[in-house]
């Protein structure tokens, strides 16, 4: 319980200490911290080798540039060893300012997953929103990943709502 508190109080990173590669308890092992930022200052090259490990198509990257300049919140998700710094998770949220929110892109390096952190993004993405006032949150979700958000308190259709989207003929 004590990785939470830390995650949601006044701090926002996480520190870890990996086990010796040697093996011996004694051996001096590189502090490991797990940072979140809602800084926009983000290397888009960066940012698309994160979505190309978990096979996402490519975007254009004056359009993702874009996206990101009028989003409501970019959330960044960094392992830092020292000075070295990797971007390993992302969300984003769109908003009118005053009622709704709707996250997009969230995305955890595969090397990352199943370990608590993309829960502790969402969390820290909707905490966020909520410090704003915002209270409807929505997001888009492919059907592999429906019970992840399910188990963050995500529901299906509420209230039997259904979205409509409109794409261009292609």
């Amino acid at each position: 319980m004590g990785f939470w508190k830390n995650l949601f109080s006044s701090s926002e990173s996480i520190t870890t200490s990996p086990k010796s590669m040697s093996g011996d308890p004694d051996a001096i092992s590189n502090e490991t911290r797990i940072v979140f930022s809602t800084e926009r200052d983000i290397d888009l090259y960066e940012l698309e080798e994160l979505c190309d490990a978990v096979g996402w198509a490519r975007r254009p990257l004056r359009k993702v540039r874009k996206a990101l300049q009028h989003s409501f919140l970019v959330v960044t998700m960094w392992e830092q060893r020292g000075v070295k710094r990797r971007l390993i998770g992302f969300s984003r949220a769109t908003s009118d300012r005053a009622f709704n929110a709707t996250i997009w892109d969230v995305v955890v390096h595969p090397q990352f997953q199943n370990r608590g952190l993309g829960k502790a993004l969402m969390k820290y993405t909707i905490k966020k929103l909520r410090s704003e006032d915002i209270s409807n949150i929505t997001l888009f979700a492919d059907p592999q990943v429906i019970d992840f958000y399910r188990r963050l308190g995500f529901t299906l259709d509420p209230e039997g709502i259904k979205g409509m989207f409109w794409y261009p003929d292609s």
